[in-house]
């Protein structure tokens, strides 16, 4: 899909859409927005991130965007969720985004095409009786 990188785990890396707009930050396996509240988590060397509530959204791309096909087959939840850590407190100062590249016609920038899906609850969550 694209070419392999690695995120420093001790290190904070910015999640940005295509416009340069940050979202939040990957801290660890753990995703925060800007007000430092859990919104996720990333699994695996393909840097794959999920909701809170387990649905998997895309992969996360070398310049901070979160990725995905745009006709893709949507995965089950995610069982083995990991514990949503606590509140942290997020730096003010950030760095410029870099230069986003053209996706082409079949990958949309996740952000972009729906900034608020970590927002919600999956539907794909299981009602409780």
């Amino acid at each position: 899909m694209v070419r392999k990188f690695v995120i420093d785990p001790e290190k904070t890396f910015f999640i940005f859409d295509t416009r340069g707009d940050v979202h939040g930050v990957l801290i660890g396996q753990y995703l925060y927005d800007m007000r430092g509240e859990y919104m996720g988590y990333v699994r695996g060397e393909d840097y794959n991130a999920y909701t809170g509530s387990g649905e998997w959204v895309g992969n996360i791309w070398p310049d901070g965007r979160i990725v995905r096909k745009r006709n893709y087959e949507r995965l089950p939840l995610e069982t083995d969720r990991p514990t949503p850590p606590p509140k942290i407190r997020i730096t003010a100062r950030m760095p410029l985004p870099p230069m986003a590249a053209d996706l082409g016609f079949d990958k949309v920038d996740v952000l972009e095409w729906d900034d608020e899906i970590f927002k919600r609850i999956s539907d794909l969550t299981p009602d409780i009786e």
